[in-house]
C-alpha cells in the first residue's frame, strides 16, 4: 500500500480551512496529521466539520507544530498579513507548502521561489484553485493578442481584506505578457472622485467590489472597434475549489522547486 501524504493544515477554523480539512479526512491517500488556528481551540479538527473524531487537536503554534509533526505539505488559508511568515516556517521545517491565500508582493514570491529552490523542496502559491477560473484567465490572455483594451472587474465578500485580488492580480499579469503597455482612456479624463477609474496596471484598469452577499466573480471587459467582449467566471461555494486543492498536494510532492499559479500544475 502506497503511504499516505501527511498534511497540516493552517487556517483550519476558517470557512476555507474547514473545506481543506473535510477533504483530507474524505481522501484514503492523505493523512490529516496537524490542524492549526489561533482562534478554533484546542478540539478535534474533525469536529470543525461535523465528522467524527480524528485524533488531531487544533493547536495554535504553527513553528512548533510544523517542527514537531513534521507533516509533508502544508496547505495555508490564513491572511494576507500572516501568510509570508507561515510560508517560511514551512519551507524552513522542510515542509511542502500550498498556499491558497493571496496578497503576496512579486519579491516575496521571488524570495519564497529561491528559499525553495535552495532546499530543493516544492511547493505551490496559487492565487485560484477553480479550473473554471484558470481557464477564464487563460482565454483572458488569448482575447488581449487581439482585444489590447480591456478592464478587469473582480467581485468578493466584504470580509475580503486584499485588493486586488489575487485572481485578479494574476490576470493582469497574463494578459501583460501578451500585450504592450498601452495607456487606455482618454488622455486629457479627469478622475472627479479618487480612484473611481480603479487601479492602474500596464496601462489598463482593475475594479474591486466589496459587497456583502458576493462570494467570488471576476469579468475581464474587451473593448474594440463597434463590438465588445467579455469574459466571466463565477464561484458559488468554497467546496468548488476542493478538487484543485487536492490535485495540488499530490502534485507538490513531485517537484524540487516553487510554482506560482496553479495553471502551470495543470500542464503536466
Amino acid at each position: 500500500m502506497m503511504e499516505r501524504i501527511r498534511v497540516a493544515v493552517s487556517g483550519a477554523g476558517g470557512r476555507m480551512g474547514k473545506e481543506v480539512v473535510k477533504m483530507v479526512l474524505e481522501d484514503e491517500t492523505l493523512q490529516l496529521v496537524a490542524a492549526v488556528d489561533p482562534s478554533a481551540g484546542p478540539v478535534d479538527a474533525a469536529s470543525l466539520v461535523g465528522l467524527a473524531n480524528s485524533g488531531v487537536l487544533v493547536t495554535s503554534d504553527l513553528e512548533k507544530t510544523l517542527r514537531d509533526v513534521k507533516p509533508d505539505v502544508m496547505v495555508d488559508f490564513t491572511t494576507p498579513h500572516t501568510v509570508m511568515n507561515n510560508t517560511l516556517l514551512a519551507i524552513q521545517n522542510g515542509v511542502r507548502p500550498v498556499i491558497g491565500t493571496t496578497g503576496f508582493s512579486p519579491e516575496q514570491i521571488e524570495e519564497l521561489q529561491q528559499l525553495s529552490q535552495a532546499n530543493g523542496l516544492g511547493g505551490l502559491i496559487a492565487p485560484n484553485f477553480s479550473i473554471g477560473a484558470i481557464l477564464m484567465m487563460r482565454f483572458a490572455q488569448q482575447a488581449a493578442k487581439y482585444f489590447p483594451d480591456l478592464e478587469i472587474i473582480e467581485y468578493h465578500g466584504e470580509q475580503k481584506l486584499d485588493a486586488p485580488s489575487g485572481t485578479a492580480v494574476k490576470t493582469a499579469e497574463l494578459v501583460a505578457q501578451v500585450r504592450e503597455e498601452k495607456r487606455q482612456g482618454h488622455p486629457n479624463e479627469e478622475e472627479k472622485i479618487e480612484g473611481s477609474r480603479g487601479g492602474y496596471y500596464n496601462g489598463f484598469r482593475i475594479h474591486s467590489v466589496r459587497l456583502p452577499g458576493v462570494f467570488a466573480q471576476q469579468e475581464v471587459i474587451f473593448g474594440g472597434y463597434g463590438q465588445s467582449l467579455k469574459i466571466r467566471h463565477d464561484s458559488y461555494e468554497r467546496a468548488g475549489y476542493m478538487p484543485g486543492v487536492n490535485v495540488a498536494v499530490k502534485k507538490v510532492m513531485t517537484l524540487n522547486e516553487l510554482i506560482y499559479g496553479f495553471e502551470h500544475l495543470l500542464d503536466d
